[in-house]
């Protein structure tokens, strides 16, 4: 299963990888254009060593946004996904 809300997505895994570090706090990603950010309701955040996001969810829960609908997340594991644009100099991901 997928879900998204704005410039990220949330990809379900079967597990999560090994060795991954936990973040303190409940900000998935802060938002660099408008200093909103997307916020993880109950559940931890972990990343591995490229900054590569992972979410653990206990049991079901919601993604907070300033500007987007509040997403609702059943229990599991999910890949963050931030979405990428190409434009003639880079390919870069979205700021939000």
């Amino acid at each position: 299963m997928m879900y998204r809300q704005g410039d990220l997505l949330f990809q379900a895994v079967h597990r999560l990888p090994e060795g991954l570090i936990p973040r303190s706090g409940q900000v998935i990603v802060e938002g660099e254009a408008t200093g909103h950010s997307h916020r993880l309701l109950q559940g931890s955040i972990l990343e591995d060593a490229q900054g590569a996001l992972f979410l653990e969810v206990g049991k079901a829960t919601q993604v907070i946004h300033q500007e987007h609908h509040a997403i609702e997340l059943p229990a599991g594991c999910y890949r963050v996904i931030r979405q990428r644009e190409y434009t003639p100099e880079a390919i870069r991901e979205v700021t939000d």
